[in-house]
């Protein structure tokens, strides 16, 4: 493909590039599209390292883009995946409050659900929930029917699989070197050669940030990328947890606590924790890249986040650091879940976009600019929400147009 005439060129190969890829050439049948990935085959960073969940939009301020994309996406996913015959589960998720002053916080979220139009939520009080999940302890709690799992690495290989059937080109092993405007596009450089576009469309994920500032912008915000690993409970233990278990989410914090998640292959996952991550693509555990170390670390955005965050980024510390920790914090919801119950699991790098003042951006963000758009924050659940992002992406380049 090298040198290619392309009128559209998505940068990253993940979920949301691929996705949006294929709602393209739908949109657009004979369109020419090349999606362009780094690595040597599709969804290998975020896309393959998440939870799997197919999450559907309880706890995202009714109209945003979360909200509305959550809950369109994941049953655009659902479609998706019993048309390619993909492995999914619609297990169910409970939204667990342990103590009282979580009741009125899990009220509000059941509201959302509504607000957002989720199916089928229903609020159980301690026995009903015991009825459903025996070996878990609450309250209270709201059952969210529509939520499941899936394996996603699986959904991108189809996607790719759809693109290519449409017409389009995947191009992997493709870093991104240098983004020069032309005459009526982009020359794109990379590592498989270069690459020409009328009009360029940056997922790039944890690499979102730098590609934008490559096309000659300068966001408001910065990929602050955050580290989360799991546990897998031991095999003999996995029937303590039937369906996807969550506690009720800090006001105070922008994660969602650990929790306990089936996945597809049998396991049962717990976590994640939510620590700053010195290498943004690094799934090993104290993994440190040096220009991404002194770029997070040299972000005045994350320090203030740490100083208005003090109290939960100690416990996020301690939690990544000890396994008693861990336990201690799933045995709210749990309370038979032992320390040794606990296995090392896999761990994920989540790209958040932070601003200046040490904000978390709450929102998927998109970024308009002539002949280019930038996709700047799509974090959970943006893997759920990926069809549905396609269709945005694709409605704002028609009014670029």
């Amino acid at each position: 493909m090298s040198g290619s005439k392309a009128g559209t060129v998505v940068i990253g190969g993940g979920i949301v590039g691929l996705a949006t890829a294929y709602k393209l050439l739908l949109a657009r049948p004979g369109a020419s599209v090349t999606v362009i990935e780094k690595e040597p085959g599709v969804g290998r960073h975020q896309s393959g390292h998440n939870s799997g969940v197919l999450h559907a939009g309880l706890s995202y301020t009714p109209g945003s883009f979360k909200a509305r994309l959550a809950v369109d996406g994941i049953r655009q996913m659902v479609s998706f995946c019993e048309a390619e015959g993909i492995p999914h589960d619609r297990c169910g998720k409970l939204v667990v409050a342990t103590e009282a002053l979580e009741v009125p916080r899990l009220r509000a979220l059941l509201e959302r659900g509504q607000a957002n139009g989720l199916r089928g939520l229903t609020w159980l009080d301690g026995s009903a929930l015991t009825d459903i999940e025996p070996n878990v302890r609450g309250i209270s709690a709201v059952h969210v029917p529509e939520e499941g799992i899936v394996d996603y690495s699986l959904v991108c290989a189809a996607l790719a699989r759809r693109v290519q059937a449409l017409g389009g080109s995947v191009v992997t092993g493709a870093e991104v070197r240098a983004l020069r405007e032309v005459d009526g596009g982009w020359a794109v450089t990379t590592t498989a050669g270069e690459f020409h576009a009328a009009f360029l469309v940056n997922c790039a994920g944890l690499q979102c940030d730098r590609i934008a500032r490559m096309a000659g912008t300068e966001p408001e915000v910065r990929i602050v990328p955050f580290r989360g690993d799991y546990y897998t409970l031991a095999p003999e233990r996995r029937r303590l947890v039937r369906h996807l278990v969550y506690p009720v989410p800090h006001p105070g914090f922008p994660f969602l606590g650990v929790h306990l998640t089936r996945r597809m292959d049998g396991r049962v996952d717990a976590g994640p924790n939510a620590v700053l991550a010195l290498s943004r693509e690094s799934y090993r555990k104290g993994a440190v890249r040096g220009e991404d170390a002194m770029e997070a670390l040299g972000f005045i955005g994350v320090w203030r986040f740490a100083a208005r965050h003090p109290a939960m980024c100690w416990a996020e510390l301690r939690r990544s650091q000890s396994r008693r920790v861990f336990a201690a914090a799933l045995r709210r919801l749990v309370p038979d879940i032992a320390s040794d119950d606990l296995r090392p699991g896999g761990c994920g790098v989540r790209a958040q976009a932070m601003t200046r003042d040490g904000s978390l951006v709450d929102d998927f963000l998109f970024l308009d600019r002539p002949k280019s758009l930038h996709l700047l924050n799509a974090p959970s659940p943006g893997a759920t929400a990926s069809l549905a992002i396609g269709d945005v992406i694709v409605a704002r380049m028609a009014k670029a147009a």
